[in-house]
């Protein structure tokens, strides 16, 4: 999947806009990939997504799901925010 990364740039660079926008400034294309590749792995679709598909994923992707993802993966300790800690 991350050979696709490149691929769906403009997309992923999208929904980064569109979050900016909504004033959710904080989000990243990086962190927009990450909760895209849970959701498709949560619904067993990672394996044999069609490029399309996965584009259409990215746009469908909601404000309120990745502020869920992120709210989940604060509750479980991930390292997610040491890249800003260390800044």
């Amino acid at each position: 999947m991350e050979e696709w990364k490149k691929e769906v740039y403009p997309a992923l660079e999208s929904k980064q806009d569109e979050f900016h926008f909504l004033g959710y400034n904080g989000a990243s294309m990086d962190e927009i990939w990450d909760c895209l590749l849970a959701r498709l792995k949560r619904n067993k679709d990672l394996e044999e997504i069609q490029l399309h598909r996965l584009v259409n994923e990215i746009m469908r992707l909601s404000v309120n799901e990745y502020m869920n993802w992120l709210t989940i993966h604060a509750y479980k300790g991930t390292d997610m925010f040491s890249k800003q800690q260390d800044a």
